[in-house]
């Protein structure tokens, strides 16, 4: 069931977003779990932890970099990276930041790297031996750091950051515009997507938004959630993300009201 959609036909078909990874912070399957989902031979229950591939013509760029970004890389085949964009620094989130090092080499030493100054923070605290200068070889991951304090350009895309709650932190979330044309707002990490962040996405195209699991959690929006934040913006398609073992992809999709549905690694859109 894997293939290209295009869930808002009057826009181009020239951009395209890969999912890379549409799970929990633990994945699905769950280490020593044998429920219905993690024992599903539907390839669609199978979830790498949750990252985006934007790609935009020949500029090349991911946000976050998940636990399993070496084998999502090598099964996108994703050819370069231009840049590196964090939405923040759980671990589920930066923990492949390593595996940028053939991307770094490959783009001359350096890999530009946007995130919010906290989030930069633990990034370079995390990983010093690739940001501290003096010590960092050209053989390893060579990050360019650029905060993000506000929107921001690479190539025809602009990035516009959506600071929503996530538990104890604030989490980067972005609208897209393409030739200052909004078509995509990614928020894959909040509990919750205060008023003026919706204003700022109302009617967009495509929504990819958390959409955890039915029952409530204190740092993830649930499907039911989800599902209202889509509906009171007006998105012109819904793709919920981040989603846990508890959900049966066939299943649950089925019930969906027909904007939305549940997103699945591999699946590729049409912007």
């Amino acid at each position: 069931m894997q293939g290209r959609h295009t869930p808002h036909p009057t826009l181009s078909e020239s951009m395209r977003l890969t999912f890379l990874g549409t799970g929990t912070s633990q994945g699905v399957p769950l280490l020593t779990c044998s429920c219905r989902v993690c024992t599903s031979p539907d390839p669609r229950d199978r979830r790498f932890r949750s990252s985006v591939w934007i790609e935009e013509g020949p500029l090349s760029i991911i946000i976050d970099t998940s636990p399993d970004f070496r084998s999502q890389a090598l099964r996108a085949s994703i050819p370069h990276l231009d840049a590196v964009l964090y939405t923040h620094s759980h671990a589920d989130h930066i923990a492949g930041f390593d595996d940028l090092r053939s991307y770094s080499v490959k783009n001359g030493n350096r890999i530009p790297i946007y995130a919010d100054p906290f989030t930069l923070s633990r990034l370079e605290k995390a990983f010093d031996y690739a940001f501290d200068l003096k010590v960092r070889s050209p053989a390893y991951v060579c990050p360019e750091p650029h905060p993000i304090t506000g929107p921001f350009s690479l190539g025809p895309l602009t990035f516009t950051p959506l600071p929503v709650p996530h538990g104890r932190i604030t989490t980067t979330g972005f609208r897209i515009d393409l030739q200052n044309q909004p078509r995509l707002v990614y928020l894959p990490d909040c509990a919750a997507v205060p008023q003026e962040i919706r204003n700022l996405i109302r009617k967009i195209p495509t929504l990819i938004i958390d959409g955890l699991r039915e029952d409530p959690h204190p740092t993830h929006l649930t499907i039911a959630q989800a599902i209202e934040i889509s509906q009171d913006i007006q998105a012109g398609q819904t793709w919920l993300t981040h989603l846990t073992h508890q959900t049966l992809h066939a299943e649950r999709d089925a019930t969906l009201p027909p904007p939305v549905r549940l997103a699945y690694d591999s699946l590729q859109l049409t912007l």
